[in-house]
């Protein structure tokens, strides 16, 4: 059906013709990795002290014999000098820095734990070290609820999802989401702890939302739980948002979410409702989310693409009071809304323009095929997949081009 990576959304044939090279241009001489060869050399000109003139003469004569495996030998020899640097300088600035709020001794065992995390994976040690770094903060008092112990379990939950241990992973957030919503029943409307309490809800909204992406992974793919959390994140978000509105309770409970992270609650309900065939639910959430944005972006872009699918596949429930409109008047509010994330995408300069907005402009063109052909207007879908792979092609997005190509052949 409908073509939608993570992405979305074009610009018409017009827009097409006169403006598909700015779709591409951000891509830039950039995107291609650049090949770093190491060549080994010999130098004519090293002035030896009389004592290393043997030497000297056994290299070169080793050179004249082998010159090609005393270059590989080199090039070994500095990559390995290399590899061994940049796992200093990785220790050094990201292990051992990232550890300045912990006490020492809780310190010492969290980098080890991160090490075995994200340097040379090893989930058996890391967890081992993790637990050690836990047990020490409690023995030295240190607030269950900060950011810092939050964050500690935080990683726990994102290293057994690295290991696609998703039971695991949901298992240990469920349990931090439960003990920090706990605590805001019984602490929460303290007066001393308001603030405190803005920043537990703020991560237990997050928490939300990422339990919601782990109950619909693909493993997992259990839609009640997902949309339960989904709409908890939202519903509180919502929520504290508007009490937020009553006169001195800013002042007493700081800031709460940014509009672009209600945002993001929102779109997560929607691609929830998404993979569910709730079109009707999910088309609401998209297009609040996008209202939600302060500046329009390539993100934008995306949620236009995402707006016109979902308008485009929308099906109320057979017990609905609403009447549905016809589908040809879905299909052409889809088609405006593809239009107009061409028309943004195409107006997006660097540096806010990225990747995002050059495969949106693929997907959305492609979706522009969908729409006619469904509008039984084969021409114009022909055309639309011919730009769209014509755009993939030149992006280096090779799932447009293949779902485009595909789609041209259905059409030939």
């Amino acid at each position: 059906m409908f073509s939608r990576p993570a992405t979305s959304a074009l610009r018409a044939t017009r827009i097409f013709r006169a403006g598909a090279r700015r779709c591409v241009s951000s891509l830039g001489h950039a995107r291609t990795r650049p090949h770093i060869t190491l060549n080994a050399r010999t130098s004519h000109r090293w002035q030896q002290s009389r004592g290393k003139a043997s030497f000297t003469r056994g290299a070169k004569e080793l050179w004249a014999a082998h010159p090609y495996l005393v270059s590989l030998a080199g090039a070994a020899i500095l990559a390995g000098s290399a590899g061994i640097a940049y796992a200093n300088y990785l220790y050094s600035t990201y292990i051992i820095a990232s550890f300045h709020n912990y006490p020492e001794p809780v310190a010492q065992k969290l980098r080890r734990a991160i090490y075995y995390t994200n340097i040379d994976l090893d989930a058996k040690n890391a967890l081992k070290y993790y637990k050690q770094g836990l047990e020490i903060a409690n023995e030295l008092g240190m607030d269950p609820f900060s950011n810092e112990i939050i964050g500690v379990k935080i990683q726990v939950s994102a290293l057994m999802e690295k290991i696609q241990n998703y039971p695991k992973a949901i298992q240990v957030l469920e349990i931090l989401r439960n003990d920090c919503l706990a605590w805001e029943e019984k602490f929460g409307q303290l007066d001393d702890h308001k603030e405190k309490r803005t920043r537990i809800m703020k991560q237990l909204v997050a928490m939300s939302v990422k339990l919601g992406d782990l109950y619909s992974n693909q493993y997992i793919q259990d839609a009640k739980s997902a949309e339960e959390r989904l709409v908890w994140a939202l519903e509180t978000s919502l929520r504290e948002k508007q009490r937020r509105q009553e006169p001195g309770v800013l002042e007493k409970e700081g800031e709460w979410m940014s509009d672009n992270e209600m945002g993001a609650s929102m779109e997560a309900l929607a691609h929830n409702y998404e993979e569910q065939n709730k079109h009707y639910l999910a088309t609401p959430l998209f297009l609040q989310a996008l209202n939600f944005k302060s500046d329009k972006d390539c993100h934008s872009v995306i949620l236009m693409n995402n707006l016109a699918i979902s308008i485009a596949q929308q099906n109320p429930p057979p017990n609905s009071e609403t009447k549905s409109p016809s589908q040809a008047v879905l299909l052409k509010n889809a088609k405006q809304w593809a239009q107009k994330a061409l028309d943004l995408a195409a107006d997006i300069e660097p540096p806010t323009r990225d990747e995002e907005c050059d495969v949106g402009c693929a997907v959305a063109l492609h979706n522009l095929g969908e729409f006619a052909e469904l509008n039984k207007d084969i021409m114009e879908a022909k055309k639309r997949y011919k730009e769209a792979v014509s755009l993939a092609r030149a992006i280096g997005f090779e799932d447009g081009l293949e779902n485009s190509s595909a789609a041209l052949r259905r059409l030939s």
